[in-house]
């Protein structure tokens, strides 16, 4: 018996963000796509989990409080993926359209996990400088050189050596052979 396969004009194998920009991209541009992946989820190595998924990926057993909570109530990122607001990846995604499937929300906080084993902790990354003076992730000293720097990046100007504070600027010379 003859079945008749259907016809693509590209296979893209893979659901991480490369292959799925690929895809949207070359489906605006008109091109018939088959897009699978051997995972029974979304985003290859940079997916969002839920509980189930993640425990199942690592083969892992829920314990303690977590076992405890649906699942669906959590999903975890593998890799963490910030887009900035009008960089060329947003307007990437929004040219293909997969915004349709996307929602953009702002970040509540960023943690941090502190240590290894039983006695890891988790602490959130201070985005306010009241937070960072009660933050246990850098000591004083640490603090006030951090604040130094960052002050020191937000008023730099390339073009007024002033604000340079004695550091020597190099900008890059493209040029080609």
């Amino acid at each position: 018996m003859d079945e008749i396969a259907p016809e693509y004009d590209v296979l893209v194998l893979g659901t991480g963000l490369t292959e799925c920009v690929l895809s949207g991209v070359l489906s605006v541009q008109g091109k018939k796509v088959l897009h699978i992946d051997r995972n029974d989820h979304y985003g290859g190595e940079s997916a969002s989990l839920n509980l189930d998924a993640l425990y199942k990926k690592y083969g892992v057993k829920p314990s303690g409080e977590l076992s405890h909570t649906r699942p669906n109530d959590w999903n975890i990122d593998l890799v963490p993926k910030l887009l900035m607001a009008n960089g060329e990846l947003t307007n990437i995604l929004i040219s293909t359209d997969v915004t349709k499937y996307l929602e953009f929300k702002q970040i509540a906080g960023s943690f941090v996990q502190q240590g290894k084993g039983p006695k890891a902790t988790v602490a959130k990354v201070p985005s306010t400088p009241k937070e960072a003076l009660a933050s246990s992730l850098m000591g004083i000293f640490e603090k006030r050189r951090a604040r130094s720097f960052f002050e020191w990046v937000g008023d730099y100007k390339l073009d007024d050596p002033a604000t340079h504070k004695g550091e020597k600027s190099s900008e890059c010379n493209n040029t080609t052979d």
